[in-house]
Order: C-alpha cells, then sequence, then structure tokens
C-alpha cells in the first residue's frame, strides 16, 4: 500500500507541476505578436496628413515613399515650399506708360471722366486654418493600382476654416511597406459626393 501511495503522490506533483507550468508567465523565447498592420498604417497615414497641413513639409516627405518624393527628402521639401519669393510682376515698357502730354478722354460737353475708387482688399488670413485630423473607419486593405503597390487605404477628415466659412475636407491615403517602414504612397482628395456611394477609400486611390 505505501508503494501504491508513494506513486500516486508523484503523479499528483507532476501534474501539478505541469499546470504550474502552463498557467505560468510564458517564456522569454515566446513569439511576440505581431503589431497590427492596419492600426500601424493608420497612424502613419494621420500624421502625414497632419504634417502636411501644419506645412512641415521635411516630415512629410520623411514620411513618403521614394517613389512618391520623386527625389531626396530636401528636394521633395523644396518643391513643396516653393520659392522664397514671389516674382515682382514686370513693369510696363515706356512705350506703353502714358507720356506727360497724355490727355484723358472728355465727355461731350468738355468734363473728363473720374477715376472710379480703387479697391483695397480686406485683410484676412493667407490661408485657412484646419482642425485635428481624424480618421473615418478603419485601415482598409487596397490593391495594387499603376505605380501604386498593395497596401492600406485610410481615409482621414479635418475641418477647414476661413473667416466666413467652414467645411469639412477629407482624404484618402494609401500606405504601404517600404525598406521594413510604413510610408504614404498616395493622396486623393474625397468629395461630399463620393461619401454616397461605393467605396469612397478604395474608389479615390484606385481612380475610380
Amino acid at each position: 500500500m505505501k508503494r501504491h501511495t508513494a506513486a500516486a503522490s508523484a503523479l499528483l506533483v507532476a501534474a501539478g507541476l505541469a499546470l504550474a507550468g502552463c498557467s505560468g508567465e510564458p517564456a522569454d523565447d515566446a513569439p511576440k505578436p505581431e503589431k497590427d498592420p492596419a492600426a500601424s498604417a493608420l497612424a502613419v497615414a494621420r500624421e502625414y496628413q497632419q504634417a502636411t497641413n501644419r506645412l512641415d513639409w521635411r516630415r512629410a516627405c520623411e514620411m513618403s515613399t521614394e517613389r512618391l518624393r520623386a527625389g531626396s527628402v530636401e528636394e521633395c521639401a523644396g518643391r513643396n515650399v516653393g520659392p522664397a519669393t514671389a516674382t515682382p510682376t514686370p513693369s510696363a515698357p515706356a512705350s506703353k506708360l502714358p507720356s506727360p502730354s497724355f490727355s484723358p478722354p472728355t465727355y461731350a460737353d468738355g468734363s473728363t471722366m473720374q477715376a472710379l475708387p480703387s479697391k483695397t482688399p480686406a485683410p484676412g488670413p493667407d490661408r485657412a486654418s484646419t482642425g485635428p485630423v481624424t480618421p473615418e473607419g478603419a485601415a482598409v486593405k487596397v490593391a495594387a493600382f499603376g505605380d501604386h503597390p498593395a497596401g492600406w487605404g485610410v481615409l482621414l477628415s479635418y475641418t477647414v476654416t476661413w473667416p466666413n466659412s467652414t467645411s469639412t475636407a477629407r482624404t484618402a491615403v494609401r500606405v504601404v511597406e517600404e525598406k521594413g517602414e510604413w510610408r504614404v504612397d498616395q493622396r486623393e482628395d474625397v468629395q461630399d459626393g463620393d461619401m454616397t456611394h461605393g467605396d469612397p477609400v478604395r474608389d479615390a486611390l484606385s481612380g475610380g
């Protein structure tokens, strides 16, 4: 009886250790779950649009694919910023300017035409202000189209405010994997009418 009891006790101890091992913490060398690619693509698209809205072209170009940049980050940012000053409008040649002896046209009674008062444009901001960038739904898989590889499509929206008006802008962004990183490869505007039918994200990113 003692031998049977000892054997039974050993079996119980072994079973307890096995259960403890199953319920314990995973080993350090256990495979780690992969990061959600859809969530990663959405985060990249949102940060890219935020950089674009605040005119941070260097950051936007850093987050773009080589195809979309069409050059180095510096070249891409320089194209978006443009020249530091606008090209001045050339003045009229001397032959076209009124001469000192120029006489304005007169009416039949001899009176001259009165110059119309000039209108000075009302002061206002140089550009609209934009609100927070908000994803509309989750990222969706999009097929390759033209030069664009397959990836994830994200629909983003934000408000655009001028002194007398506010509207909502929507943008579809294609995010693809390039050299182990998620980058933006395409961005298309989505109109209000596009939201009422079909698939706005896939349609915008596939030329639909």
